[in-house]
């Protein structure tokens, strides 16, 4: 552990009220396990190392004024060359396990199994081997947005053969890693890559083809899910008995007020968020919601098009994924409220999501965040749980990103605030409305590349010095709160807690 002790003081945090809600002490239920996560392009840097080629990360951060703060991934926080010290972080928390991506460019620089990088392999065997050593579990990612740009240029998640390029790509890691890997994440947030990529300019590849990309980029997101599920159940499962699902962005959408008007907006502003990507897979009947269906023909055909926007699901398609998970992945970080009182036409680009759901949103008179999206609602956790366990029949539910984001400081007194209401939030939808809760992460271990934000937003527990050459690491006071909760499995909001000036 590459660490000094500067200075060693105490603080105490209390949280006497949660709102209108006290927050009392309360144990952790027996089994749930506690975790950090990452992701490859945020942490590792090395982006041209060995034979791996450009993701379409590497192209975006490297586009003039592509990146708001005009940083790049290129270093990251040199987890390719460090990640030994990330590990002593993590065994430094005492978690159950540690949550990270493979690169699909650092496996398969072009993209296909053609050309397997032997280093790239290395690099993860070793990876894995050393969270093993230290009894880490690691859980696997498959895709966490960093698409090979070679794939890209033949229209990446538009594509409708990216489907059979993806489950070649899972097969490799099957192969390489599953005698050690026993939870694999598929794909992490389509709404995020289909949406924000190819629907949006925000994320790469910044495709902005607005009410057809990303639709176009969920069926084929599911469908390449459901490919590697189906791969791995019958190919690998029976000898490597290991667990594989997909992770999608659960931030809870409701009515701005509780006018039936407003309440149907809310529902179908999940429908559309969530529901899009989410119920194919764990619903019974399988498919996209019909709230989405419905309101995206309409729209379609006010605006000329012979159909439905919205691709179709063959029957065969439809009974192929669904099922597909052996747990549902959440992530949450806010909730937004709806209305469609204001609502326009021509507020948003037509054709597109938001035209199609037609209604606005804002976070109400909740106090924003520095970060809007991380906006403090824990309240929304529990709604967003219980709706899981209501449309889905209460299947095992993941947590597989929470987290706050900040500007800096190591005193992080708003992150430990949030991450104290928000585990409440989760034992009431444990204890009182029976959600499955089986695992709960922490986003992120340290600080990384925040994707179009670049270096400027602060999300780790973790602070990393991105002004020396090492990256230093060093643990803020949440990373001190984490540590005591996963050593006593008690959320006490009265708790005295050591916090020492360390470096790693």
């Amino acid at each position: 552990m590459l660490f000094s002790l500067v200075v060693y003081v105490l603080f105490s945090v209390v949280m006497c009220q949660n709102d209108n809600k006290t927050i009392l002490t309360r144990k952790l239920p027996d089994g749930m396990k506690l975790g950090v996560a990452s992701a490859a392009y945020q942490v590792e840097g090395a982006w041209n190392v060995a034979d791996k080629l450009p993701s379409i990360w590497d192209t975006l951060s490297h586009t003039p004024g592509g990146i708001k703060d005009g940083s790049t991934g290129d270093d990251a926080c040199k987890s390719y060359e460090y990640y030994k010290r990330d590990i002593q972080m993590i065994k430094f928390l005492g978690v159950d396990f540690y949550r990270f991506s493979i690169s699909w460019p650092r496996i398969l620089p072009s993209g296909f199994r053609n050309k397997i990088s032997d280093d790239g392999l290395k690099y993860y065997n070793n990876l894995i081997d050393e969270l093993l050593a230290n009894n880490i579990e690691p859980i696997v990612t498959i895709y966490h947005w960093d698409l090979p740009q070679y794939l890209q240029d033949l229209g990446g998640w538009a594509n409708p053969m990216i489907a059979d390029w993806y489950v070649d790509y899972a097969q490799v890691l099957f192969e390489t890693f599953g005698d050690r890997v026993k939870t694999w994440i598929t794909i992490n947030e389509p709404k995020q890559i289909g949406l924000f990529g190819y629907g949006m300019s925000y994320l790469a590849p910044r495709l902005n083809a607005h009410g057809i990309g990303e639709y176009l980029a969920a069926k084929h997101i599911l469908l390449a899910h459901a490919k590697a599920w189906h791969l791995y159940d019958k190919q690998f499962r029976p000898h490597q008995k290991g667990t594989i699902g997909i992770t999608i962005a659960t931030d809870f959408r409701t009515g701005m007020t509780d006018s039936p008007e407003d309440i149907l907006a809310g529902s179908e502003a999940m429908d559309f968020e969530v529901g899009l990507y989410a119920h194919p897979i764990f619903s019974k009947t399988g498919d996209f919601p019909e709230s989405v269906k419905r309101r995206v023909a309409e729209r379609s055909k006010e605006q000329g098009f012979k159909k439905s926007r919205l691709p179709t699901f063959t029957k065969e398609e439809i009974v192929f994924i669904k099922g597909t998970s052996d747990f549902y992945g959440f992530n949450h970080y806010s909730t937004r409220f709806y209305t469609r009182n204001g609502f326009k036409s021509g507020m948003y680009p037509i054709p597109s999501y938001e035209d199609d759901l037609a209604a606005i949103y804002s976070y109400k008179d909740y106090k924003p965040a520095a970060i809007v999206h991380c906006t403090e609602i824990p309240e929304g956790m529990r709604l967003a749980l219980k709706w899981v366990k209501d449309n889905y029949d209460n299947p095992p539910v993941n947590i597989i990103e929470n987290g706050f984001g900040t500007l800096g400081g190591q005193q992080d007194y708003d992150r430990v605030k949030y991450l104290t209401r928000y585990m409440d939030a989760i034992l009431d939808a444990v204890e009182i409305d029976g959600v499955n809760v089986t695992m709960y992460t922490v986003w992120s271990l340290m600080d990384n590349f925040e994707w179009a934000n670049g270096l400027s937003i602060k999300f780790g527990i973790f602070e990393t010095d991105y002004g020396n050459s090492n990256k230093t690491r060093r643990p803020r006071m949440s990373a001190f709160w984490f540590r005591n909760l996963v050593a006593t499995r008690i959320l006490d909001p009265y708790r005295e807690t050591e916090f020492q000036k360390l470096e790693f």
